[in-house]
């Protein structure tokens, strides 16, 4: 006899981020993560600061003051927000309160890698669903539903892909599920998308039972060293994670920095408009160069080259000039690279890194 996990969890690959450090390189530049081009707010930095007196004093365990910044800023009741550390606990946390073992949890194939953690955790059963362009598919995903779906994880812009789909999509899907199945809308870019066809599922959630949209601070707000997410919830999906999620689970600083962070605006708006100029910039220019790359709805662009072989040789040479990106073999996705959108610096240098490549 000997001490063994429960059925799955020796299945999971643990998750590897992006790299962060390029031996050799002076200055190396970090475009693997997607992280803000802009940083975080300066108010949301003095925020964090002036918590400091009281780091000895727990946090206010239902992390009110946050969700009533959420609540302000979105028009929403403050009492379906639930805040995690960041949005994998909240996606994480969903699938330990739905699945039993057995059940089964669709996802499109090129889908955030926490998906099927989560349901590898659970002892479930997880279903990958192929894309039609590397966008997600409704009609597949419809056809993938059994009479054991539990669960269906959406991301909306997906990562690493950069696709989206437009809400009459996002709708038809939602329209095609049993009432006992919880469609999760992963919103963590919703911020960055700029197209009259896209919601991030506001109103999905708030008149339906089996909806849950999550966000994050990591991204366009530029907090992901602070791990601070909120979904938006059914009441009844408020109580059951209310009653497993941590007691104090985002911390009195990161409550602070992100509730500045919602309330500067003006910030926001420039690391948006960043994104929008640098994002097609980029596009454009890798086009030129001869490589392929998908319109992005998110703050990063997917390159794809001839081969892996190809893309493998890119990422050496750009990690060895000091530009760290992405390599996405475990997203399905071996001759690809996802490059985050950057400061102007780091964008022509990728541009200029790439034309040497190639030649």
């Amino acid at each position: 006899m000997k001490l063994e996990p429960k059925p799955g969890i020796l299945d999971i690959a643990p998750y590897v981020g992006g790299r962060a450090d390029a031996p050799g390189a002076e200055a190396p530049i970090k475009l693997s993560s997607n992280e803000s081009a802009l940083g975080a707010s300066p108010k949301a930095v003095e925020a964090f600061r002036s918590a400091c007196a009281k780091l000895d004093i727990y946090p206010e365990g239902s992390a009110s003051l946050l969700r009533q910044a959420i609540a302000e800023t979105y028009g929403l009741d403050a009492a379906r927000i639930v805040c995690g550390n960041g949005s994998d606990e909240l996606l994480t946390l969903l699938a330990h309160a739905y699945l039993r073992p057995g059940d089964e949890v669709l996802f499109s194939e090129h889908a955030f890698l926490v998906y099927r953690i989560a349901t590898l955790s659970n002892s479930a059963v997880p279903v990958t669903v192929p894309e039609k362009a590397r966008t997600v598919d409704v009609d597949a995903m419809l056809a993938a539903v059994t009479p054991r779906t539990r669960l269906v994880y959406l991301a909306n812009p997906n990562n690493p892909t950069g696709s989206y789909l437009p809400h009459d999509a996002v709708r038809r899907l939602h329209a095609g599920l049993r009432p006992d199945i919880l469609l999760v809308i992963d919103a963590a870019y919703a911020e960055y998308v700029q197209r009259n066809d896209y919601e991030a599922g506001i109103e999905l959630v708030a008149n339906n039972a089996n909806v849950v949209m999550t966000r994050t601070f990591s991204k366009v707000h530029g907090l992901a060293g602070l791990r601070v997410g909120w979904a938006y919830c059914p009441a009844e999906v408020v109580d059951v994670l209310t009653r497993i999620r941590g007691p104090f689970n985002v911390s009195t600083p990161s409550q602070l920095a992100a509730s500045a962070a919602l309330r500067d605006r003006a910030h926001m708006q420039d690391a948006v408009a960043h994104n929008e100029t640098w994002r097609a910039w980029l596009t454009q220019e890798i086009r030129a160069l001869g490589l392929a790359a998908d319109d992005s709805a998110g703050n990063f662009v997917l390159i794809r080259f001839a081969d892996a072989a190809q893309a493998q040789a890119a990422d050496v040479f750009l990690t060895r000039r000091g530009l760290i990106l992405r390599g996405v073999a475990a997203y399905g996705l071996p001759d690809c690279l996802r490059l985050t959108v950057g400061s102007e610096d780091a964008n022509r240098k990728v541009v200029a890194a790439l034309r040497d490549f190639l030649k």
